[in-house]
């Protein structure tokens, strides 16, 4: 959950280190710091707080090594502070180390080293690292990269790492297990970042790491290594992404950016799979295959899970299979039921979710068929997977998931029809309905950014002042709900929750007073009655209601109705959301916060 960045080449590696970090911040951004080697050795500067704050400590201008690495922080173990921020140094000072990752066994090897006569400045479990590899450096008497590989067999949990050394003043040596690295190639010059973005605008060539194995990297030489110090060939990859995607191209705020990037990223995530209807060349699992499928689990975290749900319903309708869906972090600790008869579908925007990952190995090792879906080409889980399909959203920065929410709808979507296709479950004639209905998303999309915006806009000024925020939705428009009411509480902090209507009656609505606010989504027609039955009790009540709705209600006795476009309640989600990202985002703007970078949260959830 941290971003990690690494630079070697001829020329000053702190700005490159700097900018690199700048673009990571949605990592983690409670502490950073920033590790060259000069003339005089390694220099060493860190700080609590942003990244443009330690860029603006006068001393950070006197660097001018050409080989660094950098760090910013979501704190794990210890508070945010300076002492605890990275990177961390070795006893003698000779060695300095970046981690992403948490360190299980860090208490044990902390009290070894400490029986070896090391000292600890911090609480982080990263310190023990450059420490282990300064005890074997010295016990062994061995090479840079063989104190490395020795340090990190001592090592139980998850990291990636970069270290430099005052000693190899020409040299940095990195390794990933179970979080993400890439590195970059570029003329005499080597880039390293936990997220490809980071380092885009200086090279679109990328090596992959898997896990346990390290790269000794030098100005004229990039050698891969694994944990037995045998040599591994690498494959370097080219990746056609535009940099320009990864910056706010004239917007206030990388959210309200990709919220408008939608169209755009749900046009081009169809015209990956569309030809002669829904078609995923990639995923070869044929009509016998899929015949002998008796479950399909949906697995994911957070936002991710929340259009796992919504597929949930289209799989069932569409492929008549039955479907589960399962957080992640629970999926693994409670012995689910898996057979060499169980589809397994994983979710990630990232790719590197950490939950996520351990889920799809345990459903791997007990025979399930794994798909894994990312944005990331390349990443963790898309390397674990049987098959991997990808959402065509472009790099999603800010840490609220909008984008990327919606491309995953409209792509399992379009697997679910693919599947009916190869089993005949369902009548040609209504897929082709549905698919062309998705072809039509994109305009629509377009459609609700324009008449909906400056509405919102208008009801934000209204409620951003609220303590408490009620959700409700039947159906589908219930999954909505649930992803509505995260959007507002993760980036607003306005305490929000999502019911299903029908369970309104079953205690919850003890919490509906006067004037408290309820959003209420409403796109199936054939619930159209039950949901208005609903929504009149919370009016009863005096609540003030948000009505987001597609159908035409029979009266309009409510405070707000946000009107988008009709589209089959199968794939509605990925519309219905829309204006419920926008609410979020404007609340949260009329509080006066940091909309990308909200407290206590980060993109990408690489720690269990």
């Amino acid at each position: 959950m941290c971003g990690i960045v690494g630079y070697l080449g001829s020329k000053n590696a702190k700005p490159i280190l700097i900018n690199g970090l700048l673009k990571l911040e949605y990592r983690g951004y409670d502490s950073a710091g920033i590790s060259t080697i000069e003339k005089s050795g390694i220099s060493n500067i860190k700080t609590k707080g942003r990244v443009s704050l330690l860029d603006s400590i006068p001393e950070i201008n006197n660097l001018s090594g050409t080989i660094g690495i950098a760090h910013t922080r979501w704190a794990t173990h210890g508070k945010p502070s300076a002492v605890n921020s990275h990177p961390h140094l070795s006893n003698d000072k000779s060695f300095a180390v970046v981690h992403n990752g948490i360190i299980e066994n860090y208490i044990n090897l902390r009290a070894f080293l400490e029986n070896e006569g090391f000292n600890f400045l911090s609480e982080t479990d990263t310190e023990i690292i450059p420490n282990l590899i300064q005890y074997y450096f010295k016990k062994e008497k061995c090479s840079f990269l063989q104190a490395v590989i020795d340090a990190c067999k001592d090592l139980k949990g998850s990291y990636a790492i970069e270290v430099i050394s005052s000693i190899f003043p020409d040299t940095m040596i990195v390794v990933r297990k179970d979080s993400p690295l890439v590195i970059g190639k570029g003329n005499g010059e080597t880039y390293i970042s936990s997220d490809i973005p980071a380092i885009l605008s200086f090279t679109k060539d990328f090596y992959f790491l898997n896990d346990l194995e390290f790269a000794e990297i030098k100005k004229d030489s990039l050698k891969f290594y694994n944990d037995k110090l045998e040599s591994v060939t690498k494959d370097l990859i080219t990746m056609e992404f535009d940099a320009t995607a990864a910056e706010k191209d004239g917007f206030p705020d990388y959210m309200i950016k990709e919220i408008h990037e939608q169209p755009r990223s749900i046009r081009e995530t169809i015209g990956a799979h569309i030809k002669e209807g829904c078609d995923f060349d990639e995923i070869t699992l044929t009509k016998n295959e899929l015949s002998n499928i008796t479950q399909i689990y949906l697995v994911a975290c957070g936002t991710a899970m929340h259009a796992g749900l919504v597929a949930k319903d289209i799989f069932e309708k569409c492929c008549h299979i039955p479907t589960f869906t399962d957080i992640a972090s629970e999926f693994r600790y409670r012995n689910p039921i898996i057979s060499k008869n169980t589809l397994a579908i994983f979710i990630s925007q990232s790719g590197e979710t950490a939950d996520t990952i351990a889920a799809l190995k345990l459903a791997k090792s007990k025979g399930a068929k794994t798909i894994a879906i990312s944005n990331v080409i390349g990443s963790s889980i898309t390397r674990e997977a049987d098959f991997c399909i990808y959402t065509h959203a472009g790099p999603e920065i800010a840490v609220a998931s909008t984008k990327a929410y919606t491309s995953q709808i409209v792509l399992l979507a379009m697997l679910a029809l693919c599947f009916a296709r190869r089993l005949n479950s369902m009548h040609l004639d209504k897929i082709k309905s549905l698919e062309e209905e998705i072809l039509q998303l994109s305009e629509k999309a377009s459609i609700i950014l324009k008449s909906t915006e400056n509405q919102v806009k208008e009801i934000a000024k209204q409620i951003y002042n609220e303590k408490d925020i009620f959700f409700i939705g039947r159906g589908t428009d219930y999954h909505v709900a649930m992803e509505g009411s995260l959007k507002l509480k993760e980036i607003s902090y306005i305490h929000s929750e999502a019911y299903a209507s029908g369970e309104l009656k079953h205690g919850t609505i003890a919490l509906i007073e006067n004037g408290i606010n309820v959003v209420s989504i409403l796109t199936d027609k054939n619930l159209m009655e039950k949901s208005i039955s609903n929504i009149q009790e919370v009016v009863t009540r005096g609540a003030k209601t948000i009505i987001v709705t597609n159908l035409d209600l029979p009266d309009n006795n409510y405070d707000y109705i946000i009107t988008i476009p009709r589209v089959s309640p199968l794939v509605s989600p990925a519309l219905s959301v829309i204006p419920l990202q926008l609410l979020a985002y404007y609340v949260s703007k009329e509080k006066g916060l940091d909309v990308d970078k909200p407290r206590n949260l980060a993109k990408s959830v690489t720690v269990e």
